[in-house]
């Protein structure tokens, strides 16, 4: 059976409730669970209508989880977003706006410049370049906390959008791996609690006690090609050294091995080798039985990782230069 795919997903979560597991949204998690427990997590990136698929097998197998939308096409769609709910899923909000502020503001300045340029009559090609290096150098007097205060006021407005059609009780930053600026600069400067909001995976949960497994870049070892989707934890017992950015977080003292495939985590939980706590991040986007998207999807995938190990790989490098 072909990897990413329903039947596959479904195997799954099959496995994992058949060997004890219990599924829980990220706002259940928050109120307090015990025993076996997997926190089920959607980032909704694209292809919205995947999604609902993939909440009516879960709701099938009595099972819930939370589903993160972002505020594009893409992913944004209310009566998809009713559905899902009614389904008995959480939703929540996958937000991006410090990134998408700055990206407009760029637009912004761009254009005007564009405009004045055209005003004047300039036609000059060399001209129009140093005009976007210019822009690019504007760009840079927007500090981080003034694009805070601008994002701060599209985060309140699109939660509240969000919120017209479901409750919504938590959140959860998008990578946004072309995006300079983190997400979560956000909550250097507010409090996201102020607006009723519980938690933040990647700020509320203790990740040296929950293994952390993600489908970024198609594959479930994809640190190489994770910009941002990356948690911090205490790894001082396994490895002799003190905190680190890994994708999976181990019990204290408890060795994980690194899982490539679907069948790997499959194999692990019904050998009973998982740890008793898991959050699992399901990109539904990348699942699907039907033979052209699956083909769509891993050829895509694997053109985004090229380019993600290069971001991944410059930043480093950077960082080394720095230090």
């Amino acid at each position: 059976m072909p990897d990413f795919t329903l039947s596959k997903y479904r195997q799954l979560l099959e496995t994992l409730k058949g060997h004890g597991y219990a599924f829980t949204t990220f706002a259940g998690f928050m109120k307090g669970t015990s025993g076996r427990t997997v926190i089920l997590r959607h980032d909704v990136d694209a292809k919205k209508m995947n999604s609902l698929h993939t909440a009516h097998m879960e709701n099938e197998l009595g099972i819930t989880g939370t589903y993160y939308f972002r505020m594009v096409p893409g992913s944004y769609d209310e009566e998809v977003i009713r559905q899902i709910h009614e389904l008995g899923h959480e939703i929540g909000y996958h937000y991006e706006d410090p990134g998408l502020v700055e990206r407009q503001k760029t637009k912004d300045k761009r254009q005007k410049k564009e405009g004045k340029r055209q005003k004047k009559g300039v036609r000059d090609g060399r001209t129009g370049l140093h005009d976007r290096q210019a822009a690019g150098r504007q760009d840079k007097t927007l500090t981080e906390e003034m694009l805070a205060s601008l994002a701060i006021v599209s985060f309140r407005e699109n939660l509240a959008k969000l919120r017209r059609i479901v409750p919504v009780e938590t959140i959860c930053m998008h990578g946004s791996p072309l995006s300079r600026r983190d997400n979560r600069l956000l909550w250097k400067y507010y409090d996201y609690r102020e607006f009723g909001i519980t938690g933040e995976p990647y700020l509320d949960i203790d990740f040296s006690e929950v293994l952390y497994l993600t489908d970024t870049g198609r594959r479930w070892d994809g640190e190489a090609v994770s910009v941002r989707d990356k948690v911090k934890v205490e790894v001082q017992s396994v490895r002799g050294r003190g905190e680190e950015e890994v994708s999976t977080a181990p019990d204290p003292g408890t060795r994980i091995p690194a899982f490539r495939s679907t069948s790997d985590i499959i194999k692990a939980a019904g050998e009973n080798r998982l740890p008793g706590r898991i959050m699992i991040t399901i990109h539904p986007q990348r699942w699907t039985d039907n033979p052209l998207p699956w083909i769509q999807e891993l050829l895509w995938q694997n053109i985004k990782n090229l380019g993600k190990r290069i971001i991944v790989y410059g930043g480093s490098k950077k960082r080394l230069r720095q230090s």
